[in-house]
């Protein structure tokens, strides 16, 4: 029987039978070894991890800070503390502070207990909002804010600007690699062994974490003295993972 030809083939169809194992197993001797060769690179690799940490100075100071109203109606304790709490944030508007946004609106009854049974006395309403203001600022900026209607400061954190921070996780994460590469050196001149190449990197983090929070006070009790606020500094850390082959 006659085996047709394949459209555009140089061989002849009785051949065909012949050519492909050849060609197969051409094919398998070039791609054996490469498949070896990869395998052994990845058998043969080094993981380290390195850290990196820049502190720089903190410029602005994150501020929390409410309003809070009781009364004996939830409608009249709601509607004075969004009077004062609007004119808290027009103050605010009007200092330029950073960031302003509210982080708060609650409206709770308060309850009394007699002889074991719970009466609502009446309601307190809070709003709070936060914002950043510059650290040299924020002290007098708090005593005004109270004069506007604050009643409460929840908190503050001292913090560095969006661009000291962006250029401090470049410079944690440049230590954070030469720190890998070093360790990664320290073990092969112990072992006696070269580097060859970096096979995979890793950035696992380039942060900064979240600043504390410190001081919750009564602001209008201290409505009278002048509030001193300083900074501090503030961490930002990278780590990077190198794999290396040898």
């Amino acid at each position: 029987m006659t085996r047709a030809a394949l459209p555009g083939s140089q061989f002849p169809s009785g051949n065909l039978w012949k050519i492909l194992p050849l060609a197969m197993l051409l094919c398998a001797t070039f791609v054996l070894p490469a498949l070896a060769q990869e395998k052994e690179k990845l058998w043969r690799t080094l993981s380290v991890s390195g850290r990196g940490v820049e502190t720089i100075p903190t410029t602005l100071t994150q501020v929390s800070l409410g309003v809070e109203i009781q009364g004996k109606t939830a409608q009249e304790v709601q509607q004075e503390a969004a009077r004062r709490s609007s004119a808290v944030v027009a103050f605010l508007k009007s200092q330029n502070v950073e960031k302003l946004q509210t982080t708060g609106i609650r409206l709770n009854p308060v309850y009394s207990y007699t002889d074991n049974v719970q009466r609502i006395t009446g309601y307190a309403a809070n709003n709070t909002v936060s914002f950043r203001i510059p650290t040299e600022k924020a002290g007098t900026l708090l005593d005004d804010a109270v004069k506007a209607g604050a009643t409460q400061i929840n908190g503050i954190s001292f913090v560095a600007n969006d661009e000291a921070i962006a250029a401090a996780q470049k410079q944690a994460l440049k230590e954070a690699t030469q720190d890998a590469r070093q360790q990664a050196d320290a073990v092969f001149s112990a072992l006696g062994f070269k580097s060859k190449e970096i096979v995979s990197i890793q950035v696992n983090n380039a942060t900064a974490p979240p600043p504390p929070m410190f001081l919750r006070a009564e602001a209008a009790k201290a409505a009278d003295a002048s509030t001193p606020v300083v900074g501090g500094e503030q961490e930002v850390e990278a780590s990077v993972t190198l794999q290396i082959s040898y």
